[in-house]
């Protein structure tokens, strides 16, 4: 499991947008799929499996968080700086991740940050694969308009 725990963080991290509670959901996630390992059926990959618990964990936390606010920190450096700069367009995403319900924001960081097919996907999130596309689709659709059209850099 601990090629896997890199993973988990960045799943948990993209669902939560805070380390603590991330690390955190990683931790539970990582004890609770230990306490149950013999459930997992001969043949089954570790990786959907694992994943599907902390992001299951990853679910009760955000419920859990109702009161939370959204918060992005950005350095006075960075206030000033050219709108195309990295960190500032991260922080967009971030915040505009942050806008969406859990279950797109979910299937968008199983599929953006972690790269995963969308047959595992399907297979964490526990729903049909048809699913999984028309929820990416409707998440992407749902943060247009939290960012403004821009000019290619060439």
């Amino acid at each position: 499991m601990g090629p896997l725990v890199d993973q988990a963080f960045r799943l948990a991290y993209g669902m939560l947008h805070d380390r603590h509670a991330a690390e955190d959901a990683v931790q539970e996630g990582a004890i609770r799929a230990w306490r149950k390992l013999n459930n997992l059926r001969p043949g089954t990959e570790m990786r959907p499996w694992f994943l599907a618990i902390v992001a299951n964990q990853c679910r009760t936390i955000a419920r859990g968080r109702w009161w939370s606010v959204l918060r992005v920190d950005v350095p006075a450096s960075a206030a000033g700086a050219d709108p195309a700069d990295e960190y500032v367009r991260g922080a967009d995403i971030r915040a505009a991740l942050l806008r969406l319900s859990t279950e797109h924001r979910e299937v968008l960081v199983l599929h953006y940050y972690l790269d995963l097919p969308l047959d595992e996907i399907a297979a964490i999130a526990g729903i049909p694969i048809g699913t999984v596309k028309s929820r990416i689709n409707r998440g992407i659709a749902a943060m247009r308009p939290f960012f403004e059209p821009m000019e290619a850099l060439i």
